[in-house]
């Protein structure tokens, strides 16, 4: 059999509670997280040689990368907590850890501005909201999957 698929739910992430200053025993799951999309937005820069005889060449010179979120806000849990309580934050304040762990076993860990953008609710019935962005601060640092 080649390939194997797994539900979203088995990615794993990590954010530090103690900012930038975070360390292994400070990284936690905040609690009801729903959803997540990475993004990765590269800047590509293209030109027309004279050599190419019309034809574009291009080369990627930058990349960003970073995470949306959406959960509900579960008061009491210290990683959501700890995200919800960033909503004014900026500068440094506003910047923790954050860790990946692919479905495949690779990481994916840096430093990351964290940018709430819903800290709360919704209709009357529903369940207060957390949404943020988990920004990449500089080049990640990546772990490739163990091989078998």
């Amino acid at each position: 059999m080649n390939g194997k698929v797994f539900p979203v739910h088995n990615n794993k992430f990590k954010f530090g509670i103690k900012g930038l200053e975070s360390t292994e025993e400070d990284m936690v799951l905040p609690k009801d997280l729903i959803n997540f999309a990475p993004a990765i937005d590269g800047t590509v820069e293209e030109w027309y040689a004279m050599d190419a005889e019309g034809w574009a060449k291009a080369n990627v010179t930058g990349k960003k990368l970073s995470f949306s979120f959406q959960g509900k806000r579960s008061v009491g849990d210290p990683g959501n907590d700890y995200i919800a309580g960033m909503m004014l934050a900026m500068g440094d304040a506003a910047m923790t850890q954050f860790e990946w762990e692919m479905v495949s076993g690779a990481k994916l860990a840096f430093p990351c501005v964290i940018n709430v953008t819903t800290p709360g609710g919704g209709e009357t019935t529903n369940l207060d909201s957390l949404e943020f962005e988990a920004i990449c601060y500089g080049k990640p640092n990546f772990t490739p999957a163990a091989t078998a």
